[in-house]
């Protein structure tokens, strides 16, 4: 037994120096190999999460879009440690060098990260730059340092190979995008981002942090979610002290079918923790409800306030679309409010690139129209009232 035992020592102290010795004599490392030490933190969004390994980090996408099976991971190496990694394609869906110096984005609402982070001057290149609405994104663009890539479905690769970005982040429908698979194939990373599938409003903020990571700036990402956080937080708790709590509708009508939020909605999360009856709110989907305008109109013809109201910008517009539409009460009080009046000096609606990111604007909007008597000196950013 004990003659066993040695043998077994032997054998085990010769396996550990001969792992030893090979590992001396190889530099390179496989990244598979190394040990997972722990997970950064994310609080709300469900969609991402970052992992530190011994010397670099994985990103993973969970969701990058809806309904999704797919599942993305990309390890973070730093740059000057590139070279010590031996990168197996099986083990990763791409490698970034970070912190990454060139982006490309596909999306208004990975603007304001960027924006947030101050490393806007990174973006070299955007596709249909005129929905950008940000003024300083906007004056880049017009001194040339941003490219406009043509239409999301069809970037312009010849431009894109030229410009040879560290990364594109994009977003998918569905996952099937021809120009990411031939980007992909140029050996440019795309990465997935999908900050609009998130449920609530604080989740979509949360993907400051993928950027931040990106970028490694990850405890400056995560100093500026918790201030948009606390800020949301605090207005969330203002709201719940009031008593007079006002009836709201929501959306309109496209062709035969008015559009409203669903009561899982993020759209139906800022008005509940505004602390307002919306009147759709017990239901279950997070995506729209599709009514047609009888049903709406029985059950919301006497609501206190009528919130984004689809496009229309004035009264007079509301009132051209559809008679019907100035029976109601909100109408007639003249209490209905919108975002698509707020836009950028291109036209771009300013709500659908910042209003991600800002959610605790977003809600003090909200509280200020149906809470009047709160946040005395607010001023509502995104929504005003119709023209």
């Amino acid at each position: 037994m004990l003659h066993e035992f040695m043998r077994f020592l032997s054998f085990s102290f010769l396996f550990l120096v001969v792992c030893f010795f090979g590992c001396k004599n190889n530099s390179k490392h496989s990244m598979s190999s190394l040990k997972l030490d722990n997970s950064i933190a994310i609080k709300h969004a469900q969609g991402f999460e970052i992992t530190q390994a011994e010397n670099y980090k994985i990103l993973t996408i969970k969701s990058p879009w809806q309904n999704s099976t797919k599942i993305f991971r990309y390890a973070l190496v730093n740059e000057s440690d590139i070279s010590e990694y031996n990168f197996n394609q099986n083990d990763f869906d791409g490698l970034l060098k970070v912190p990454i110096k060139t982006i490309v984005v596909t999306s208004t609402t990975h603007i304001p990260s960027l924006e947030l982070l101050n490393v806007q001057n990174t973006l070299v290149a955007f596709p249909e730059t005129d929905y950008i609405s940000s003024e300083i994104t906007r004056n880049r663009i017009d001194k040339g340092y941003v490219r406009d890539l043509g239409k999301n479905e069809g970037i312009n690769i010849e431009v894109l190979l030229e410009l040879k970005p560290d990364v594109v982040i994009g977003f998918g429908v569905d996952g099937v995008n021809k120009a990411f698979e031939n980007i992909n194939k140029a050996n440019i990373p795309v990465v997935y981002n999908g900050d609009w599938v998130e449920s609530s409003p604080l989740a979509k903020a949360e993907w400051v942090k993928f950027f931040g990571v990106l970028y490694g700036v990850e405890k400056k990402s995560d100093s500026i979610f918790n201030a948009i956080e606390s800020d949301y937080l605090e207005a969330k708790e203002l709201a719940s002290t009031v008593q007079d709590i006002p009836t709201v509708l929501s959306g309109a009508m496209h062709k035969d079918i008015w559009y409203l939020p669903n009561g899982a909605s993020t759209e139906a999360q800022f008005l509940k923790d505004a602390n307002v009856n919306y009147l759709w709110s017990n239901t279950k989907g997070t995506g729209s409800l599709a009514l047609n305008f009888e049903v709406v109109f029985d059950r919301a013809k006497d609501a206190d306030i009528w919130m984004s109201p689809s496009y229309y910008k004035s009264y007079e517009d509301l009132k051209q679309a559809n008679q019907h539409y100035s029976k109601f009460k909100a109408y007639a009080n003249q209490k209905v409010f919108s975002f698509n009046n707020t836009k950028g000096k291109s036209g771009g609606v300013l709500y659908y690139e910042l209003g991600f990111a800002r959610p605790d604007i977003v809600l003090k909007d909200i509280i200020k129209i149906c809470h009047p008597e709160l946040l005395k000196n607010y001023e509502p950013f995104f929504f005003k009232p119709l023209e």
